[in-house]
């Protein structure tokens, strides 16, 4: 894309507010990357539900906008949201908020103009810093800034033009952590080491394996948040899981859902460990420009009902006392005695990891996965 220079007299920035500019907002991405083969629109009612107060329950306990960049000519050339998450707000050195859905023409005036209004608002709410690109959500969901592995996302994942990278470190902010992402040849064997621990540990007296049951959800609801806050509970400015949240996050995943594709290990009975995957609906709305009609419905049925090729892993985790168990070797490996007789899936994607998570890294290394992608959380110190 060519670099493009606006005088910055002639941009004029809006608040997001009524249907009118709601519709922008989404519109923006569309024209930012309409000659980017790569990009897959997300759902409008995605981004959306995120900035809707009775859909989003972090408005619970936090508050969020959003504004629009237009040109002389009334062109919108760029947005960006940012918010405040009360619970984590006040963990940090200094009152830090967050910014995302950024999204921004090949011009640095333009992109500091969006990043002075986000940091604007966010002091005026005492805020001393911001995140981003983050979401005002949970992080499975468009979170970080990519900077390595320009290919097509897969679904919640965030894309970006490479030339963002440069507005954000020009702009100051500074890498929090790298987020990596790997990619799993779900036909390739795992290796002999691998799979020898894997099949050791399936076979222990007293370890069990389910996959996740739609009919007790609300038992396997609460054995992920059990082992989940055990798993994290270490880990520098972590706010558990409530399982308001891990309902919601379920109900979302229902149309999509593979009931065998979530995998839980149980030791004498007690959750210790599990996984989270997802069949990759981004290859089911690829194409849809973010409408989700009558005929994007019905194409999206088609596509579910034909299969993808592409699983995602959310999220992994083990309760810390188990984390030298194999277990989650033994997870890998009653997954792909579902998947390899089903002859569809080709990869899943492990992502995202925080380059702080070693055991983790370690773990997607030793099931024979490649690098994908890396994503940054930045911050900006005001």
């Amino acid at each position: 894309m060519l670099f493009i220079l606006i005088p910055l007299g002639k941009m004029q920035i809006t608040t997001v507010s009524g249907k009118r500019s709601r519709k922008d907002f989404l519109a923006t991405a569309r024209f930012i990357y309409q000659d980017d083969k790569n990009w897959i629109c997300p759902l409008d009612q995605d981004i959306e539900n995120i900035f809707d107060n009775n859909k989003n329950p972090f408005f619970q306990h936090g508050k969020c906008t959003r504004w629009l960049l237009q040109d002389d000519n009334g062109n919108y050339i760029g947005r960006i949201a940012a918010f405040i998450n009360d619970k984590k707000a006040y963990q940090y050195e200094q009152p830090t908020g967050g910014m995302g859905f950024f999204e921004c023409i090949n011009d640095k005036g333009a992109a500091f103009l969006l990043f002075d209004t986000a940091k604007s608002w966010l002091q005026e709410q005492g805020m001393k810093a911001m995140d981003g690109p983050i979401n005002f959500g949970e992080n499975d969901s468009f979170w970080g800034l990519l900077v390595e592995g320009f290919t097509q996302p897969s679904y919640g994942m965030n894309y970006h033009h490479p030339y963002y990278h440069s507005f954000f470190t020009d702009y100051g902010f500074k890498t929090e952590y790298q987020q990596i992402t790997n990619h799993l040849a779900v036909r390739n064997p795992f290796p002999e080491r691998f799979t020898k621990i894997a099949n050791w540990v399936a076979n222990k007296p007293g370890y069990t394996f389910e996959h996740f049951s739609k009919k007790n959800a609300a038992k396997y609801v609460a054995d992920l948040m059990e082992v989940y806050n055990d798993a994290w509970k270490d880990f520098e400015n972590f706010v558990p899981i409530k399982k308001e949240t891990l309902e919601e996050s379920f109900e979302k995943m229902q149309t999509i859902m593979d009931e065998k594709l979530i995998w839980f290990a149980y030791i004498n009975g007690e959750p210790t460990s599990f996984v989270v995957i997802i069949p990759d609906a981004n290859q089911m709305i690829k194409g849809f420009n973010g409408k989700l009609g009558l005929i994007e419905k019905l194409k999206f049925v088609y596509r579910r009902w034909k299969g993808v090729n592409r699983m995602r892993a959310i999220v992994m985790g083990t309760k810390s006392a188990y984390q030298k168990h194999g277990l989650e070797s033994a997870l890998f490996i009653k997954l792909k005695e579902y998947v390899l007789p089903m002859n569809q899936y080709d990869e899943l994607e492990l992502s995202w990891v925080g380059d702080f998570n070693d055991k983790m890294l370690s773990i997607h290394q030793a099931t024979g996965a490649t690098f994908g992608k890396r994503h940054l959380t930045m911050r900006k110190i005001f």
